[in-house]
């Protein structure tokens, strides 16, 4: 009779502890219903002002392409194709959403002063801003010099960081200004089987201060979120789960081994004796 205990309780101490490594499903489902209902409200979509330290690539045409010309001076400023990302969100080339981004308009830095310098035009206030609203103010002051002008102005150094278990950590430019959390992570190549979907952080500057936002992939309160849609500068990091911590513990690994095999020699033992 103790033969029989000892042997299950071997057996048993074997299957708990290779229980105890597996991920539950729960775990690693997305978006899951739990007391939600079918439709949820989609937080309200983030427009990024122009900020000091911003670089902006300003495009000007008109009906005289040479007349243009003058406000399109070549760039000096290195093109966000050598930058440290070079995944695109929402991008029609290179496969999934992926894309080397590349621009041949020029670069303009946003002073302290929150201002930029057009050729012939001069200092023109865009701080503050978002890109359709300073369209307008160049357009409207453009008009002195070019007929029927048109112009585009857009972010080069809207980016944001990946970091922790997903498959692609890095930083990644953003270059059409708009981009949810969950894409972000898709374009990161998603998370490792190992990372924490309950708790994603988010790190992010406002007003000068660090705010630390917490997500659950979970549930479907993602979508309501305040950090559904990203900001340019976002950090996102994914912790690692407790499954890679213990299988990278030597003597977590070992043990189940040793346990499964004392248990086999115990069975094997008592069955032909």
């Amino acid at each position: 009779m103790r033969k029989n205990f000892y042997l299950n309780f071997i057996i048993f101490q074997a299957i708990i502890i290779t229980l105890s490594s597996c991920i539950n499903q729960k775990q690693i489902a997305y978006f899951q219903k739990g007391n939600q209902s079918d439709t949820i409200q989609v937080a309200q979509a983030f427009v990024p002002k122009i900020q000091p330290g911003d670089i902006l690539a300003i495009n000007i045409e008109s009906l005289n392409p040479m007349a243009s010309s003058f406000f399109n001076p070549t760039s000096s400023m290195p093109s966000t194709e050598n930058a440290v990302g070079t995944a695109v969100a929402g991008g029609g080339g290179g496969g999934a959403g992926t894309a080397p981004v590349s621009t041949s308009a020029p670069g303009f830095l946003v002073d302290s002063a929150g201002t930029i310098e057009l050729p012939l035009v001069g200092i023109i206030k865009v701080a503050g801003l978002n890109t359709s609203q300073a369209r307008e103010v160049i357009k409207s002051r453009i008009k002195e010099y070019l007929k029927e002008p048109t112009v585009n102005v857009r972010f080069l150094n809207y980016k944001i960081a990946v970091m922790g278990e997903v498959t692609r950590p890095s930083v990644y430019v953003i270059p059409n200004e708009q981009v949810t959390l969950p894409e972000a992570l898709s374009i990161a190549g998603d998370l490792t089987i190992y990372g924490k979907r309950d708790n994603i952080l988010i790190v992010r500057d406002v007003d000068g201060k660090k705010v630390f936002g917490h997500v659950n992939l979970n549930s479907r309160e993602v979508f309501s979120s305040p950090y559904y849609y990203l900001h340019s500068g976002d950090l996102i990091y994914v912790e690692q789960g407790k499954g890679k911590i213990a299988g990278s513990d030597v003597t977590f690994r070992i043990l189940p081994i040793i346990i499964s095999t004392l248990a086999l020699m115990t069975l094997i033992y008592y069955r032909f004796k």
